[in-house]
């Protein structure tokens, strides 16, 4: 049994990556208990886990984790997840302790599983130890778990299928699930977004053989925003509904560009292996700048796309680079030749199972 913990900030994302974990490890044959303070997103994004359809996978309120009347009877996880660093309420641990003085058993594995990012510190940081200085479990250890991009760190999560899933996708039939009125001239591409510095020149210049699906939320209202502003562009575009992560995953693998953010899409995007843009969570202290720099010199990114992020996110002013068909074939090259170099790379879940394990 594995306790994760998700503390829900940006539901698309925090929940979205935890979903998906809990997902990839009842495939492997792990029982997860997955502890939510706000699930309300799962009957969209995953209604057979909301129904309580998926064997081995139990969502729960984060709220009973607060009360010992409600764990007593709990058994005790031999792993605890927290994460993003969130932090475990205090009669879960106190719960933990006491049933492992009881049992005999080892303590938990106690992880806190951190944000994405390609900056040289997740590599430093990964897998280092954490002793918990106060608390019932005071003298245990928690250990840092950083994903990446790189086999000094974490991982990705990837599906065990996603090779045979991709084999048997047929892109030219989603395409025109997505859009009937497509033709092969016209490009499409998705939209999910906060609202971009350049989001309202961008769309103003697009044209007619490009059409833009784009996703509910704050990205549909940024794009009507816009387009309240200035006037609609020559493009057309079509407003999504809320989706399944299956359903959000095949619209990328079908688009010619996928525009995205956060880090469960910004992953998603990659493993399609189609040119894509990140609009990456904005900070108050522009620490994001640092993290978009550190994923673009991983990517290996050509100056075109480079160029793009930075006016995209507001780094830098001016004109964004004209979406041609040279551009975005040299973007797609780029994306599929770091596809393979993170393919070659163990995942992130047979990474935390090892680690579970010595």
């Amino acid at each position: 049994m594995w306790d994760v913990f998700c503390r829900v900030i940006d539901n698309h994302g925090d929940l979205g990556v935890c979903l998906r974990l809990a997902r990839q490890l009842v495939g492997r044959g792990v029982s997860v208990r997955l502890w939510v303070d706000d699930a309300r997103a799962l009957s969209w994004m995953a209604p057979d886990v909301a129904q309580g359809r998926v064997p081995g996978l139990q969502v729960l309120n984060w709220e009973w984790a607060k009360q010992p009347q409600r764990l007593a009877n709990e058994p005790l996880g031999e792993v605890w997840i927290e994460a993003f660093g969130c932090e475990l309420p205090s009669a879960f641990v106190a719960h933990g302790v006491h049933a492992t003085a009881i049992s005999g058993q080892a303590p938990p594995h106690w992880i806190n599983l951190e944000y994405l990012s390609a900056e040289r510190h997740a590599e430093q940081c990964h897998g280092l130890p954490s002793p918990v200085m106060s608390g019932a479990a005071k003298g245990w250890t928690k250990h840092f778990f950083y994903p990446g991009f790189t086999a000094a760190t974490g991982g990705l999560l990837r599906e065990d299928d996603l090779g045979e899933q991709w084999a048997a996708f047929d892109r030219l039939a989603h395409r025109k699930a997505l859009h009937p009125q497509i033709t092969p001239q016209q490009r499409l591409y998705s939209l999910f977004c906060y609202e971009p510095a350049g989001l309202m020149p961008w769309l103003k210049s697009l044209r007619g053989t490009e059409h833009l699906l784009v996703t509910p939320g704050r990205a549909w209202a940024a794009v009507q925003q816009a387009v309240q502003a200035q006037g609609p562009g020559a493009g057309s575009c079509t407003a999504l509904p809320y989706t399944d992560q299956d359903s959000f995953d095949r619209m990328l693998w079908a688009c010619d560009l996928n525009l995205v953010r956060g880090e469960d899409s910004l992953v998603r995007a990659l493993w399609a292996g189609q040119a894509l843009v990140w609009h990456i969570y904005p900070q108050d202290d522009q620490a994001h700048h640092a993290k978009l720099q550190a994923f673009l010199d991983w990517l290996q990114a050509p100056e075109s796309l480079r160029r793009f992020h930075a006016i995209w996110n507001g780094i830098e002013s001016g004109h964004l680079p004209e979406l041609t068909a040279s551009t975005l074939a040299c973007w797609s090259e780029c994306i599929q030749a770091a596809r393979k170099r993170l393919w070659a790379q163990t995942d992130l879940v047979s990474q935390l199972m090892a680690f579970a394990n010595h």
